[in-house]
């Protein structure tokens, strides 16, 4: 067998091989309670230098490291897998990953039920959490250069916390350009006239920072009494203002069947950060990999089937902008 296959078996061994171990970060709540959140970290198990290391903030609503959700979409949970794809894929090509049970989700969602009332709940709690993880890796030897990624609403979070922490890089997968005032009206205008009129309006209201006392009960899961002072911590933030106040390399990424942020939301983050690489998947959808037509049955498959691989060249590129020279 001729040495040059051999080594090649050799380096394709190589790139397979990854370990991983248990993370966590321990908040302290008011009345002297505390919220454990725990998370994987997948390393490259060959490498023995310093390696770049990528944090994964995961979206919106009870979403755990993996990707999954007991959120109903197309009448089943969510549970297509997407981040641990993403770890093993990173893995295998030579950068660490770094991801965890957001509160709520996971393995401490009773436990946050115990220690927060949904009502005091806040998004600078998921970009509190999101810095004392990235302190984490940045204390941690092994690791050359951190790395945030964000994907749809942690990509606001995981903004906001790159700043705070002066993190190498940031990656937004999926994330809103505009406030989510903006993108909820987006999401909305298929509703009756009527209904979509009331909606702006609450939602405009929200935003102002003024809570609404009866919104519509089609909406009750976005905007309901217990929610509002979340929606409106949320709604606080501009994408494109904060962007801009992240000084590192920014990588934008979107995809093309994206039923849930529109590829202008990534545009609109490139408008505002003229410097960032903006990349857009013709094919994939909110999860990170393709829709094999533009149907929506098509669309939700990439929500549920775990089989289903990630979007070709997405881990490539990401671990092209992590290893890349600043």
């Amino acid at each position: 067998m001729p040495f040059l296959f051999l080594l090649l078996l050799g380096l394709s061994g190589a790139a397979l091989a990854q370990t991983s171990e248990p993370i966590r970060y321990t908040v302290m709540e008011p009345a002297g309670l505390s919220l454990t959140l725990d998370g994987t970290l997948t390393l490259p198990a060959t490498t023995r230098d310093p390696v770049p290391v990528v944090l994964l903030i995961a979206g919106s609503g009870p979403t755990d490291r993996d990707s999954n959700s007991p959120v109903q979409v197309g009448g089943k949970p969510i549970g297509g897998a997407s981040y641990r794809l993403l770890a093993d894929s990173l893995a295998r090509l030579g950068v660490a990953v770094a991801r965890y049970d957001k509160r709520g989700s996971g393995e401490n969602r009773r436990a946050t039920l115990v220690t927060l009332k949904q009502t005091d709940m806040r998004f600078d709690h998921y970009v509190s959490d999101a810095v004392g993880f990235i302190r984490q890796l940045q204390a941690d030897k092994r690791f050359s250069r951190v790395v945030v990624a964000g994907h749809s609403e942690g990509s606001l979070v995981g903004m906001l916390a790159a700043t705070k922490t002066k993190a190498d890089a940031f990656v937004s997968l999926s994330g809103p350009g505009r406030n989510m005032a903006d993108v909820f009206k987006v999401q909305l205008a298929t509703l009756p006239e009527a209904q979509r009129e009331l909606a702006y309006r609450d939602l405009d209201s929200l935003r102002s920072g003024q809570p609404v006392r009866q919104p519509p009960m089609v909406l009750m899961s976005l905007m309901g009494p217990l929610i509002q002072p979340y929606v409106m911590s949320w709604m606080k933030y501009d994408p494109s203002v904060e962007i801009r106040q992240f000084r590192g390399p920014v990588l934008l990424v979107n995809g093309g069947r994206d039923i849930q942020v529109a590829v202008t939301e990534a545009e609109a983050l490139k408008k505002a950060r003229p410097d960032a690489r903006l990349v857009i998947y013709p094919d994939m959808t909110h999860m990170l990999k393709n829709s094999v037509s533009a149907s929506i049955d098509d669309n939700l498959k990439t929500y549920h089937d775990p089989n289903l691989p990630l979007t070709p060249g997405l881990a490539t590129e990401l671990v092209r902008f992590a290893t890349q020279k600043q």
